[in-house]
């Protein structure tokens, strides 16, 4: 039992960004908590996190240590607490996410918290104007499609779900690609299809070309939209293929409206980060955060 306190302070410094935030969570002091970071830190033999004024910045260790053992972690408190929604702290919390995360996921899983006092105002873009306006304290917590870079002080990320992306067109578009060409050169093979993409430097598209067949897509891009739902519409209405998330692409996959264009060994991943700032969060934000992490156990690999 003491190794799963050691790794409980552990996973509220990593999300809090400091010693001093974790402590106020756990109701310790922060000798104790430090202390207890210091005894894990000798189990698994090197340091978690390098301290500064600013707080407490994880290494590469605590970032893997944190993705295999949160998850577990909150499913246990998940199953040991019971439904207080009647309990959640009245207030409001100031979300940022995409526009289509927020339809598919976030909406119906924190709706019932709605009904006992917090109230939820959501900012819907991209990830980087997002984490912008987080930074300048106009928004309290941001699902993002992107860590925080380093230049950005102050953010706390915490991994969060994994989105499996799929590459997905019409079964016109899939009659039209060469099978043995597909294997031998995937890149030629897809070139002569053009892409729904949902901004114009394609960070999805691109991100899933350069990882499955290590080059940029050199396809003519037809529509640009800034929402992935919309991006599945013209995608099913031949405008073009793209890449999307499985949980959105899986309807349309299983009527037989899309088809899996392509197929990898290990299914490409893309990390979702709950972003907030550095230090204590605010009660309502808090208790926000860990009941969307609470969410996220039973979803897996979206």
């Amino acid at each position: 039992m003491k190794d799963l306190d050691l790794l409980a302070t552990f996973l509220e410094i990593y999300r809090c960004g400091s010693l001093t935030g974790a402590a106020k969570v756990l109701g310790l002091s922060q000798p104790a908590v430090s202390g207890q970071l210091m005894r894990l830190e000798e189990q698994v033999g090197g340091a978690l996190f390098v301290r500064s004024r600013s707080g407490a910045r994880p290494t590469p260790q605590a970032h893997e240590l944190a993705r295999r053992v949160g998850p577990h972690l909150d499913g246990l408190r998940h199953a040991l607490r019971r439904d207080d929604a009647e309990t959640a702290p009245r207030g409001t919390v100031r979300l940022g996410t995409a526009s289509d995360f927020a339809a598919a996921r976030l909406l119906s899983a924190l709706a019932p918290l709605t009904r006992h006092g917090l109230e939820l105002m959501f900012t819907l873009a991209q990830a980087e104007p997002l984490l912008s306006l987080l930074a300048e304290d106009r928004l309290d917590l941001v699902v993002s499609s992107i860590r925080p870079p380093l230049t950005m002080r102050g953010l706390a990320a915490t991994p969060y779900v994994d989105e499996e992306f799929v590459l997905v067109g019409t079964s016109t578009a899939a009659r039209s690609i060469d099978p043995g060409r597909l294997d031998e050169d995937p890149v030629s093979a897809l070139a002569h299809l053009p892409l729904v993409a949902y901004a114009k430097e394609l960070p999805i598209i691109r991100r899933y070309w350069r990882s499955e067949f290590g080059r940029r897509p050199p396809n003519q891009v037809a529509v640009v939209v800034p929402d992935l739902r919309a991006v599945l519409t013209a995608v099913t209405a031949d405008a073009g293929i793209s890449v999307l998330p499985r949980y959105l692409a899986e309807p349309a996959l299983h009527n037989g409206s899309l088809e899996q264009l392509h197929r990898s060994p290990v299914p490409p991943l893309n990390t979702l980060y709950l972003v907030t700032r550095s230090g204590p969060l605010a009660p309502p934000v808090h208790y926000l955060r860990t009941r969307l992490i609470d969410h996220a156990t039973t979803w897996g690999s979206l």
